[in-house]
């Protein structure tokens, strides 16, 4: 009877995967005919490929039974166009709590057929794959590992003998983050001792910002494309989006309608396909913990300079966030949408011609809104490009 009951089991298997790939492969398509245009992949294949790099120059701090190693071990990937075309830009992508550097792996695609270079990495403490639960004490130390990445990069586009050789411009880099990943990209963007001058344009998606005053963004006056959902049940819209972006002098606020948190990552469109609001499944994650709850455990205006450096109380501008709505956007709709406004964005700011980057911030500024208004609203700041 036992042996009968799995065997049903198994056979219901391959019907389960075929409706979850089905499901996973599922086209999503914008309103609009330039949006429509412009979420077409580009004209170049895409390759990638891993690497292992260990810096030896900084430790991994020790916590809970970690005893912590001299070294950091930086293990990450690289998305580029598979044929070889002019040097073009570069984006680090910078992943969240308790996550890995494939969780923008939609955005890293995408982009690379459209000539960029994308090199995303598990941050050694932070990531799921952290050796004593992932530790959020280490996001000091984590500009230093962009920076890293960085110097390992561009020393392989010196080289001759590297496949790497003069593809990317080390003029046209930018950052992006999403949730905790959008604090180290800032960071590393505007923070007067830990940036790196070497970034010209942040993306934050997601990102628990209100810690960071008008005074962390004044020197430099870097690009900044915002992505939030103003349903978000981690990180709150009003607390952090509408907060920021009054604070940031060169800035645009994308905001989903009905949008979650967790509906930005990867995993969002392929394990957490199932659920109305993969926000469900995140607060379960972060123990119904919000952003500012997480944030007071670590003293993060001390350890980042303080009010000197621009850092506030974390708590300082808390208010009450909204309860977890039924039914947020889908997933393949949050990526789309972030893709479309990323790409618009970093074209806007790292296109050769004057040509290209005005229609690129027309785009972003104008018709994204004009022909999805239903579904979003873009805030610019900062006049056409």
């Amino acid at each position: 009877m036992k042996t009968a009951r799995n065997r049903k089991a198994i056979a219901v298997i391959p019907a389960l995967l075929g409706r979850y790939l089905l499901r996973v492969a599922a086209k999503t398509s914008p309103n609009g005919e330039q949006s429509q245009s412009r979420f077409r992949p580009g004209a170049v294949g895409v390759i990638s490929e891993r690497f292992e790099w260990r810096d030896d120059t900084r430790p991994s701090p020790a916590y809970n039974r970690f005893k912590g190693t001299p070294y950091r071990i930086l293990k990450g990937e690289v998305w580029r166009p598979a044929a070889k075309l002019e040097a073009g830009p570069l984006l680090v992508y910078c992943h969240g709590f308790m996550s890995n550097r494939r969780e923008g792996l939609y955005l890293a695609r995408f982009l690379a057929s459209h000539g960029y270079t994308v090199v995303a990495f598990d941050f050694p403490l932070t990531s799921r794959h952290a050796p004593d639960k992932p530790n959020g004490l280490d996001i000091v130390n984590q500009p230093g590992d962009v920076r890293f990445v960085l110097d390992q990069l561009l020393a392989r586009n010196a080289n001759p003998n590297d496949a790497l050789f003069e593809t990317i411009d080390p003029d046209r880099i930018a950052a992006v983050g999403l949730s905790l990943g959008c604090l180290t990209s800032m960071l590393t963007t505007f923070h007067q001792e830990l940036r790196d001058p070497r970034i010209k344009a942040a993306i934050c998606i997601g990102g628990p910002t209100s810690m960071f005053s008008s005074r962390f963004f004044a020197n430099p006056a870097v690009p900044t494309l915002m992505v939030y959902a103003d349903t978000d049940s981690i990180v709150p819209y009003a607390v952090h989006a509408l907060t920021a972006f009054e604070r940031i002098p060169d800035c645009t606020l994308l905001t989903l309608k009905m949008g979650s948190h967790a509906g930005f990552a990867q995993q969002a469109s392929t394990l957490l396909w199932m659920f109305k609001n993969p926000d469900s499944i995140a607060c379960l994650m972060f123990a119904g913990e919000k952003s500012e709850d997480a944030l007071r455990q670590f003293d993060f205006p001390g350890m980042l300079g303080g009010q000197p450096m621009g850092i506030l109380d974390p708590g300082e501008s808390e208010v009450p966030t909204k309860p977890l709505v039924k039914l947020a956007m889908k997933a393949s709709r949050q990526h789309m949408f972030t893709t479309l406004a990323a790409h618009a964005f970093l074209d806007s700011v790292f296109a050769k011609s004057d040509v290209d980057r005005k229609l690129s911030s027309q785009y972003l500024v104008e018709t994204l809104e004009e022909e999805n208004s239903g579904e979003l609203k873009v805030s610019p700041k900062a006049s056409l490009r």
